[in-house]
C-alpha cells in the first residue's frame, strides 16, 4: 500500500467492511496526495481546518480534470445545484431561508415538536413485525422510516406518501450501482424520478402557498424575510435536497447504530434500562460509526499548506470524516465503542458553513429508533456479520441487516 493510493483502497468495496486499517495509514501522513492528482486528508485536527477554510470551494462548478479543464456539471433534471454544492454567498442566502422555518433562532420547536408523530411512525414499524422472528432492518424500518418523517414535515399528504417512496427508491439507487445491474437504466430511472419529484414538489408548494398549514413547505413559500422568498426552483432543489440527503444519513446512522449495538450487547441491554443514555450513545455512535465517511469532493482556491504539505490551487480534495473522528491525537483509545465517551466533538456532520442543517431531526430519530428497537425486541441478533454493505463509498452502511428474535414486546 502506498500513501498515493489509500483513497482507491478505503473506497474498494473489498474494504467496506473494515476500512479504518487504512485510514490509521492515512494519519500517519495525514495528507496524502492520490495517484490521480488529487489529495486525501484524514486526520481531525486537518479535516476540520478545513471544513471551515473559505479557501476550499464546495462549488461542483470549480471542480478540474486531470487535464486541468473545468468538469461539466450537469444539473439534475433541471434543477440547480444545492446548496451543498454551492459557495457563499449564494450558499448563505438559501441556507438562511431553509433554516428559518426548520429551527432556530426563528422555528426554534420545529424538530422538538415532532417527537410524537416520530414516537407513533416508530411503534407503527416495529408492529408489523408482529409474529415474524427475523426481518432486515434495512428494508423493513430504517429505509422506510426517514422517507415517512420527511414526508410529514414537508406536508406531504399521507394519500401521495407512497409516490415519495417511489422516488426515494429510484434516486437512491441512481447512487448505488451495484454489479451485473444495468447502470445506464438506473441512471434514466433516477433522473426520471428527480422530474417527477420536482414536478410535483412545484405544484404542491404552490399548493400550499395558497393554503398553508404548520409544515416546512409552508414555512418556505409564506417565510417574507431579509433574504426574500425562495423561487420555485430553488424551493424544488432545498426539499430534494431534505429528501435525499436527509434519507441517506438517517438510514446509516440508524443501521450502523444497531449492527454496532448488536455487536456490544452489554450496551443495547443498558439502552434498555437507561433509556436517557441514548443521547451520548448516538454522538459516541456517530464519532464511531459515521453515516458518511468521505465529504464530497471539494476545490483548493488557493496553495494551502496542511501539515508540512502544500496543495496546490485547483486540486480535488477528500476530507476522511470518518478517519478524523478515529483519530488518536484527538480521542483517547479511538478505536472503541464507549457510550461514556466525554467531549465527543466528532465530524460525522461536518462542520462549518456546510454542517448538516438536519442534524438535530437525524439525532432525534435515531435515538427513537435504537431505544424502541431495544426495548421491543426480545433477545435480538445478527444473522450474518458482517452484513453486505452498500456500495456507495461516501455514504457506508448496510446494503441489508438481517436480524432474528424471539418477539416483539408490546
Amino acid at each position: 500500500m502506498t500513501p498515493g493510493t489509500l483513497l482507491q483502497q478505503i473506497t474498494d468495496y473489498a474494504n467496506r467492511a473494515n476500512p479504518y486499517p487504512f485510514y490509521a495509514e492515512l494519519r500517519k501522513t495525514p495528507v496524502a496526495r492520490q495517484d490521480d492528482g488529487s489529495y486525501l486528508v484524514g486526520g481531525y485536527y486537518q479535516v476540520r481546518s478545513l471544513l471551515h477554510d473559505p479557501r476550499i470551494s464546495s462549488d461542483a462548478r470549480n471542480l478540474v480534470g486531470q487535464d486541468g479543464k473545468g468538469l461539466q456539471v450537469e444539473e439534475e433534471a433541471g434543477v440547480p445545484p444545492s446548496m451543498l454544492r454551492l459557495d457563499p454567498p449564494e450558499h448563505d442566502r438559501l441556507r438562511r431561508m431553509a433554516m428559518r422555518p426548520f429551527g432556530p433562532p426563528h422555528t426554534p420547536k420545529r424538530v422538538h415538536e415532532m417527537r410524537g408523530e416520530l414516537a407513533q411512525i416508530v411503534s407503527g414499524m416495529i408492529d408489523d413485525f408482529q409474529g415474524k422472528d427475523q426481518v432486515d432492518l434495512v428494508e423493513h424500518f430504517a429505509y422506510p422510516f426517514p422517507v415517512t418523517v420527511i414526508c410529514r414535515l414537508l406536508g406531504v399528504p399521507r394519500e401521495d406518501e407512497p409516490r415519495f417512496h417511489v422516488w426515494a427508491d429510484a434516486i437512491v439507487a441512481g447512487a448505488d450501482p451495484t454489479a451485473g445491474e444495468d447502470y445506464a437504466e438506473r441512471q434514466r430511472a433516477m433522473h426520471q424520478a428527480r422530474i417527477e419529484l420536482g414536478r410535483y414538489l412545484a405544484g404542491l408548494a404552490e399548493d400550499h402557498r395558497h393554503s398553508p398549514g404548520d409544515d416546512l413547505l409552508s414555512g418556505l413559500v409564506t417565510d417574507h424575510g431579509p433574504d426574500g422568498q425562495m423561487s420555485t426552483i430553488e424551493l424544488m432543489s432545498t426539499s430534494i435536497v431534505l429528501l435525499i440527503a436527509g434519507h441517506e444519513t438517517t438510514v446509516n446512522l440508524i443501521t450502523n447504530g444497531m449492527l454496532t449495538l448488536l455487536r456490544y450487547p452489554e450496551h443495547l441491554e443498558r439502552l434498555v434500562k437507561e433509556p436517557d443514555i441514548a443521547v451520548p450513545m448516538i454522538e459516541e455512535l456517530l464519532r464511531y460509526e459515521p453515516p458518511v465517511h468521505l465529504a464530497p469532493p471539494r476545490v483548493t482556491l488557493a496553495d494551502i499548506d496542511i501539515a508540512g504539505t502544500v496543495i496546490p490551487k485547483n486540486s480535488t480534495l477528500w476530507l476522511g470524516l470518518a478517519s478524523g473522528n478515529r483519530d488518536p491525537r484527538r480521542f483517547d483509545d479511538p478505536d472503541r465503542f464507549d457510550p461514556d465517551r466525554r467531549d465527543i466533538q466528532h465530524l460525522a456532520f461536518g462542520s462549518g458553513i456546510h454542517s448538516c442543517f438536519g442534524a438535530p431531526l437525524a439525532r432525534l430519530e435515531a435515538q427513537l429508533a435504537l431505544t424502541e428497537l431495544a426495548r421491543r425486541l426480545t433477545n435480538p441478533r445478527l444473522v450474518a456479520d458482517p452484513p453486505p454493505y452498500r456500495p456507495n463509498p461516501l455514504l457506508r452502511g448496510p446494503r441489508h441487516l438481517e436480524v432474528a428474535f424471539d418477539g416483539v414486546q408490546g
